[in-house]
């Protein structure tokens, strides 16, 4: 993956990224809206903290978590013979802890509004909880999910902090474009961070345009 620019290394990162947080943010919002969960409140505090913390002090956890003195990174390490922090890799864990909390908000609402009345005649009638998954939750799930995914995906574009902290400036290895800005404005190449600030904006535009529901006016009386 030698040698991509910042645009392509961006959009390879957020596309894994978005993945990995809807796969994850999808278990993290059915667990949320489970009531039996002890501490309930507690957990969906925890799960949102990504969304609030400053991105240096997001890194820092994660660079705690992945560091070759952590037992995830020797784990890593002694399956692939190389670090886990300073990765594609590292930037993809990254962007997906900060886009994960955003999945999972809209699918505990989208869950929470689901009509339970369904859910007790799916049960009635003997339906298992794989089919109640696929013929009930997911239809009825998959524009919450389209909706997030976009948000999570444009989330992930931005990411500057966490991503510095544990994958680092390689350029054409880790070297994202939000990272890329950065380096150009310091080093006095303006013109070029102006051309990949206009791209990284219309590409997030473009998806939150995508992903954003027009609002219906009232009724009239």
């Amino acid at each position: 993956m030698s040698g991509l620019s910042p645009i392509e290394l961006t959009l390879r990162v957020s596309l894994s990224a978005t993945a990995v947080s809807l796969v994850a943010g999808t278990a993290l919002g059915f667990v949320l809206q489970w009531h039996r969960l002890p501490f309930r409140r507690f957990f969906m505090a925890l799960s949102m903290m990504p969304l609030v913390l400053p991105p240096t002090v997001l890194g820092y956890y994660l660079l705690i978590l992945m560091g070759r003195r952590s037992w995830i990174g020797q784990g890593w390490e002694a399956l692939t013979g190389a670090p886990l922090v300073f990765t594609v890799t590292a930037a993809v864990i990254a962007a997906s802890v900060a886009a994960t909390p955003i999945v999972a908000r809209q699918v505990a609402a989208a869950i929470s509004a689901i009509d339970r009345d369904a859910l007790e005649a799916a049960q009635i009638d003997g339906a298992g909880r794989l089919r109640i998954l696929t013929d009930i939750y997911l239809p009825l799930l998959r524009p919450s999910l389209l909706a997030a995914g976009s948000i999570a995906f444009a989330r992930a574009v931005g990411d500057f902090g966490a991503t510095l902290m544990v994958a680092g400036n390689i350029p054409g290895r880790t070297q994202t474009a939000s990272i890329a800005i950065y380096e150009m404005v310091n080093s006095g190449r303006d013109g070029e961070a102006l051309g990949l600030v206009v791209i990284v904006s219309l590409l997030s535009l473009a998806v939150l345009v995508y992903a954003t529901e027009p609002l219906t006016p009232p009724a009239r009386r």
